[in-house]
Order: C-alpha cells, then structure tokens, then sequence
C-alpha cells in the first residue's frame, strides 16, 4: 500500500502525517475476487469499497441503512459477505426460515430415496 503525505488547506505538505492510500491495493483484491467468483453479486453489481477503521465495508445502494452491505476485516471477506446479504435478499420469504416438520419431512424423503438407491 502507498503512503502520501497528506496536504492541508494552503497545498503544502503537513508535517509528519502520512496518509495510507488503500484504492490500488483494494481494486486490485476485488479484481482477483471476481475472477475467481464470476457469477457472484459482487462480479456481476461491482458494489463500493470503503475502508474504515479495521474493517472494510462492500455496499451497493445510497447507504448502510438501504443499501446491501458486507463488512469483514479484508477485502474479499467484505465482498463475500456482501454476496451472502445479497442473495439471501433474493430468497422468498418461506425459503429462508423453513420449519422443522418441512426439514424433516425432507430428510424423511432423502433417506427414504437413499434407502432405494443403495438396496438396488
């Protein structure tokens, strides 16, 4: 990452302030992700990076509070959490919260074909 002096009011260089540019380092972390993941939300919606504190933040909308948001401790978790915000947004209301005679009525039924496929 780069350091640069930061520059006050008048455009002279403050003494003894560095300031850590993290824009080249990060774009290039977020370009590795989504080789690597190119379907992902994070590919496909390229959601803005910020840096705050210790934690990176990933967020596609005008704000944390309306937008979907990812926040980890590096780049890629950020973008990883965004794209686990951003696809349980998509999931019906009845899939996210499935009730436990459903999963065992479930699980039921996948035993019941394994019990099949393993007498044959």
């Amino acid at each position: 990452m780069r350091c640069r002096t930061q520059i006050n009011k008048k455009g002279y260089p403050s003494r003894g302030r560095r300031v850590v540019d993290y824009a080249a380092p990060a774009a290039e972390e977020m370009k590795h992700y989504c080789a690597i993941h190119p379907g992902s939300p994070s590919a496909v919606r390229r959601p803005q990076l910020a840096f705050r504190g210790d934690l990176w933040i990933a967020l596609l909308g005008p704000s944390v509070e309306e937008g979907i948001v990812g926040i980890g401790p590096s780049v890629s978790a950020a973008l990883s959490a965004f794209d686990t915000q951003y696809l349980a947004g998509l999931r019906p209301p009845n899939e996210r919260i499935k009730s436990p005679a459903k999963r065992w009525q479930s699980l039921r039924t996948i035993a019941s074909v394994l019990a099949v496929f393993f007498q044959a």
